[in-house]
């Protein structure tokens, strides 16, 4: 079979030939029709990823058809195993698919059949791969996390990337007011367009007092930058509000007043990815409310201009490859 594979850090993806996977007693065979970008992938093609190994074959979200036993329908898979047993947070044998495993980026891959689920029939197949990753990750910090309700008003920062357009699409199916953040003037007018009530520009001097004004306040706040901005993020939640947030693209948190998270009684949550439950639970939300992801398409022959997209960070939603 064909498969992208990287053979070391700082390194161009190669179009290579290896064997088909065999499936085994527990595991599903599954035939890859798309699959979608992560920052992941682009850390571990960096080199900045923890226990790496090369020559690996990345990719975490899929979708395909499975067809272990002659039998075939169409599935998306869930992107990691060994969740483990607490819904509250994941195990110690807990791993992303495409690393160490073989990933998503190939004609064909093996998953444990726990891992996968029926395609939400509305969707075509490059859609559907582009749940797994950002649509569970979005979906768990705003419903398993943040506990969001109708008419809540929520700030989601750094529009445009994978999971904040999903938390964006999951928030305003429920009936929420939603405020967004970018460095970028054309992604907050196309996430208007997709139903947020407004947005600003972080560049601005004056972001904060500006959303302030906006708002007057927010529920729940999800930010995926951390960074020195996380702090002025607080400024921003109402009294019992929640910050929840799901990774440091901006780098680690700077210095926080204490005072301004027990006095106005804030809660500040973590999360990462989702359960199989949270990943159930989301794929039926798209399929109750017929969400339709925005995405950026490339055959899989072209990963190297999909990496450099992102890189970038020019796409609006998510990136994905196609056979």
């Amino acid at each position: 079979m064909r498969a992208l594979q990287l053979n070391g850090p700082g390194e161009k993806f190669n179009l290579v030939e290896v064997p088909v996977p065999v499936a085994s007693q527990g595991t599903r065979l599954i035939r890859v029709k798309s699959a979608s970008l992560n920052h992941r992938d682009l850390w571990i093609q960096k080199g900045q990823y923890a226990n790496l190994q090369f020559p690996i074959i990345l990719g975490s979200d899929a979708c395909g058809v499975d067809v272990s036993n002659g039998h075939e329908r169409e599935v998306v898979i869930y992107p990691a195993i060994n969740w483990g047993t607490e819904q509250s947070h994941q195990g110690v044998g807990f791993r992303v698919i495409g690393l160490p495993d073989q990933g998503t980026f190939a004609e064909y891959i093996c998953v444990p059949q726990e891992n996968v689920f029926d395609k939400p029939p509305h969707l075509r197949p490059a859609e559907a791969s582009s749940l797994p990753v950002a649509g569970l990750t979005a979906y768990r910090a705003l419903f398993t996390r943040g506990g969001i309700k109708p008419n809540d008003t929520i700030l989601i920062t750094g529009i445009g990337g994978g999971a904040a357009h999903m938390a964006l699409l999951f928030a305003k199916s429920i009936g929420t007011n939603v405020f967004v953040t970018s460095g970028s003037d054309e992604k907050i007018r196309r996430a208007i367009e997709m139903g947020a009530v407004g947005g600003i520009n972080y560049n601005e001097e004056y972001w904060v007092a500006s959303l302030k004004s906006m708002s007057q306040g927010f529920d729940i706040i999800l930010d995926s930058a951390a960074g020195s901005s996380f702090n002025k993020l607080i400024d921003l939640i109402r009294p019992g509000g929640k910050l929840v947030f799901f990774g440091e693209t901006q780098g680690k948190i700077e210095s926080i007043d204490p005072r301004k998270i027990f006095w106005n009684q804030i809660s500040i949550l973590g999360t990462t990815l989702g359960s199989p439950i949270d990943f159930d639970l989301m794929i039926k939300h798209v399929n109750k409310f017929n969400i339709k992801p925005v995405i950026n398409s490339f055959h899989f022959t072209e990963i190297n201009e999909a990496m450099e997209l992102m890189k970038s960070t020019g796409q609006f939603g998510k990136i994905v490859l196609s056979w």
